[in-house]
């Protein structure tokens, strides 16, 4: 069973996890959930909403091998595109102006998406690319097994985060939940997958997660957005061909 969640970028889909004899390699882990998003093909595209309070903004998602195109729409305007390509060793952000593509600035990674509690760097989940991971050890996330992983910034990247945990499934490598964490170690952002929903006999995605950001200092969540998807659509705007 394939499993694809929101990465991620932020949309990853998964392969079972090798059986492992000791500890598991964390880099292992991470490896196998970024590659596997290469191995899927959503022509039709994902529709679905941001949802923040009343607000809701419509979003859809393509996949094309490594190739992954987001798109929103906020107050109802024209689409806004966003290409993102992944890699054996890093995860390119691009945006679509004027119908061309260019490269997305590094200052505007932390800026939120349509007033909602996801940014751009939580879409381009850059830090599964930070070199170094730790395996910090087993835990379950919402009733199911997880490897625990520990992500440091490296020095003079770009972002808000400092330090990242990312739960992985321990047999279908999908990430569960991951906290992104400030250089005083405060709570930042936390990502919980609720739902999924089978789109073809192999292969599940997202259908709800939850983002929700704190208050570094005190740890109380101060805001919530909630990302759903519906089953996969031929309608709406064009997306990768």
């Amino acid at each position: 069973m394939n499993f694809k969640p929101f990465a991620v970028a932020i949309f990853l889909t998964t392969t079972l996890l090798p059986a492992t004899a000791g500890q598991p390699d964390a880099k292992v882990i991470l490896e196998g959930a970024r590659m596997s998003a290469s191995l899927t093909r959503l022509d039709e595209g994902l529709s679905g909403n941001l949802r923040k309070g009343s607000s809701r903004t419509p979003v859809m998602l393509f996949l094309k091998g490594e190739d992954i195109q987001f798109q929103f729409s906020e107050n109802k305007g024209p689409w806004q595109v966003f290409h993102m390509r992944m890699g054996d060793a890093e995860f390119n952000l691009f945006e679509m102006v004027d119908g061309k593509t260019r490269a997305f600035a590094t200052e505007k990674l932390v800026m939120p998406i349509a007033g909602t509690d996801l940014t751009y760097e939580d879409l381009a989940l850059r830090f599964f690319y930070w070199p170094n991971p730790k395996f910090e050890g087993e835990e379950n996330v919402g009733g199911q097994p997880c490897y625990k992983i520990r992500i440091e910034k490296p020095r003079g990247a770009a972002g808000r985060y400092e330090v990242v945990y990312v739960w992985v499934h321990r047999k279908f490598g999908a990430f569960m939940k991951i906290r992104g964490h400030d250089k005083s170690g405060g709570l930042v952002k936390e990502f919980q997958v609720e739902d999924v929903m089978q789109v073809s006999n192999d292969t599940w995605t997202l259908r709800k997660m939850q983002v929700a950001t704190h208050d570094p200092a005190t740890g109380r969540r101060v805001s919530i957005t909630d990302v759903t998807f519906d089953s996969p659509k031929k309608t709406g705007p064009r997306g990768l061909r």
